[in-house]
């Protein structure tokens, strides 16, 4: 389970309870991505000690959503890899019927997904939701999936094995998505739900970011690796 966080200390507070529950038939651990928080997030994670399942890699003088998450790859210990946002938007109470077709091999990838059936984006409001929309559109001729913005999925270790991953901005998964092509894909309907606390990130340099990273996906999945990186 990787949470990769920035100022998120009051969120993990409130969600810690709901993840140890719906975690606790599962071998697992919670590790914790953090970009060297002032809110005195690393501080929280430190004070459950060992035995709580919850484990702490820091990251100093880095910081980014996508590559935090990298981080927390390459930490791992598990064969089965969720990652979720730390702020409460994303339920964990998903997590089962993500976890569910990755660990009965009936997909390599589980994507929680707003815009199938049963899923919503109600946590959304006015600009926010207009930016995700846009976003939205600009991705999915990159994938056939219905949310490929969506950066709450379960996938098994081996989808990335061996992978030349380079996201630019937060979305992680549509980097594996594209880049590693993992078949089958499954589609887990949730609800998009309002933080817990804090603030969102998403500011101009994240969408510059995230349109950076769209145009180096278009340039691999339409030209191939080697043309793309010539065109950088």
């Amino acid at each position: 389970m990787i949470l990769p966080t920035y100022n998120e200390r009051e969120a993990l507070g409130a969600l810690k309870p709901r993840l140890d529950a719906v975690l606790r038939p599962y071998s697992s651990e919670v590790l914790v991505v953090d970009d060297d928080s002032p809110d005195g997030t690393a501080e929280f994670v430190r004070s459950l000690g060992e035995g709580s399942g919850w484990r702490l890699h820091l990251r100093e003088g880095s910081r980014g959503l996508a590559t935090a998450v990298l981080d927390g790859f390459a930490s791992a210990r598990g064969e089965v890899i969720v990652v979720m946002d730390a702020d409460g938007s994303h339920p964990p109470e998903t997590i089962p019927r993500l976890v569910e077709p990755i660990r009965e091999r009936a997909a390599e990838f589980s994507l929680a997904s707003r815009f199938v059936p049963g899923g919503s984006d109600e946590g959304l409001r006015g600009v926010r939701r207009l930016i995700s929309w846009g976003a939205t559109a600009i991705a999915r001729p990159l994938s056939p999936v219905h949310d490929p913005m969506s950066g709450f999925f379960a996938m098994r270790r081996s989808v990335i094995d061996g992978a030349e991953l380079a996201p630019v901005g937060y979305k992680i998964g549509l980097e594996v998505l594209v880049r590693c092509r993992p078949r089958p894909v499954v589609e887990v309907p949730f609800a998009f739900v309002p933080r817990l606390a804090g603030t969102s990130k998403l500011g101009s340099r994240q969408i510059l970011g995230y349109l950076r990273h769209a145009l180096r996906l278009y340039r691999w999945r339409f030209l191939g690796p080697g043309r793309a990186s010539r065109t950088r």
